[in-house]
């Protein structure tokens, strides 16, 4: 995920473990109200993708109280900010679930800090939703995850780019494990579609100068440019093909602009105009569902400077989600509310279709392609109940409910 400048934000204020065998029991405290944790990077390296999240997560809490809160309780947020620094993700995912005893956290950004806080909340039974789009694998009965895996996205951006432009692709992306993970699942859809990856680079999150790379780029002459890079430094990318004049030579698709908030603001029209993205929400969706939503976020957030993106949208779904699974269960038990999501129930979201694949406890959703002109990006196909493939292949909580483990693609 991308670190970008803040922008005049809105800011909220509020304040990674190993899984063992044994489950402790934590008796969740009986109050007067329902507790929900929030744990996104308010300040730090990814303060501009946190602030948003948590913003939408404020207000879907909200909605659910202005219309009598659940079971006769209001719904009462407990935020922490973890700075995108691990070490307190982990202390707060532990607070949440041993002081604070609450019912469900909706957080993390990374997958690291996904698989530092995952373990603490399978471990004490917190109920856990990641709401953002990410590398796949994971396989966990306590986890819900509803971002978008690379068999709902980059399955379909490789074949398009590819009959778009050509079988030649050159992968640019982060050296850590989203990257490499992406890059892999790049070279295999690659690969099923009749083409050939001729190059792969990564970098570190730091790396901020491409010279070197776009002189690569050029001499080896791909069809496309698949970038999987992250993060503000990167962004440089963009900046250099574009001042390079490579944008009318070679095209370029990703797996990550646009995933935060606000990184199609941050490039120009010039810089920006024709990169191809694939995801499970942009803001340019054209249903009524979406239009009330944008509507309610623009009443609650009039000041807000960014744009509406997947892991936001993703994050206010999953709140309404859990809470009505709350009010359908009668309770805010984990295996209960687990019964009613993975039951097949169909949600109408601002995104399109959602429902939980009980396989994989993911999400079953529309899936977009994208294409950015003059800072807005305009929708070119939609994909409606993509399932999350990539984890079906490997993980199956119907037939092994204890599975606790983040699958990663080998080739």
């Amino acid at each position: 995920m991308t670190k970008l400048s803040r922008r005049n934000f809105l800011r909220s204020t509020g304040m990674a473990g190993a899984a063992t065998l044994a489950t402790p029991l934590v008796a969740r405290a009986q109050t007067d109200t329902i507790k929900i944790g929030g744990l996104h990077d308010l300040s730090g390296a990814l303060d501009a993708v946190g602030v948003p999240m948590n913003q939408v997560f404020k207000l879907a809490i909200d909605e659910i109280n202005e219309a009598g809160g659940l079971l006769g309780k209001m719904v009462e947020p407990v935020i922490y900010d973890p700075q995108s620094n691990m070490s307190l993700y982990s202390q707060y995912a532990t607070q949440l679930a041993l002081k604070d005893r609450v019912d469900v956290v909706m957080g993390g950004i990374t997958s690291a800090s996904r698989e530092t806080i995952r373990p603490i909340f399978h471990r004490y039974n917190t109920f856990y939703f990641y709401n953002t789009q990410y590398e796949g694998g994971v396989c966990d009965r306590n986890e819900i995850t509803l971002g978008t895996t690379p068999a709902q996205t980059v399955a379909r951006l490789i074949p398009y780019g590819m009959n778009l432009y050509g079988k030649k692709v050159y992968t640019i992306a982060a050296d850590y494990n989203y990257g490499h993970i992406t890059a892999a699942w790049v070279k295999r859809y690659v690969e099923e579609n009749g083409g050939e990856v001729i190059e792969t680079e990564f970098f570190p999150l730091d790396v901020s100068q491409f010279g070197a790379t776009v002189s690569k780029i050029q001499g080896a002459k791909p069809d496309f440019v698949l970038s999987a890079l992250v993060g503000t430094s990167h962004m440089g990318f963009y900046r250099q093909w574009a001042a390079a004049g490579m944008k009318s030579e070679i095209p370029v698709m990703s797996t990550v602009l646009g995933a935060g908030g606000s990184d199609q603001l941050i490039l120009t029209a010039e810089e920006g105009n024709g990169i191809t993205a694939s995801f499970g929400y942009f803001e340019e969706i054209d249903n009524p569902t979406n239009k009330a939503f944008l509507e309610k976020v623009a009443a609650a957030y009039p000041d807000k400077d960014w744009v509406m993106s997947e892991i936001s949208e993703v994050t206010y779904e999953a709140v309404r989600m859990w809470a009505d699974a709350v009010a359908d269960a009668g309770t805010t038990e984990r295996d209960p509310l687990l019964e009613v999501l993975t039951s097949g129930k169909t949600y109408d979201m601002p995104a399109g279709k959602v429902k939980i694949d009980p396989k994989t406890h993911h999400a079953i959703r529309d899936v977009y392609i994208a294409e950015l002109q003059d800072q807005v990006f305009e929708i070119k196909e939609a994909f409606p109940d993509s399932p999350p493939a990539d984890t079906q292949m490997v993980c199956d909580l119907v037939e092994n409910p204890d599975s606790n483990k983040h699958f990663e693609i080998s080739l």
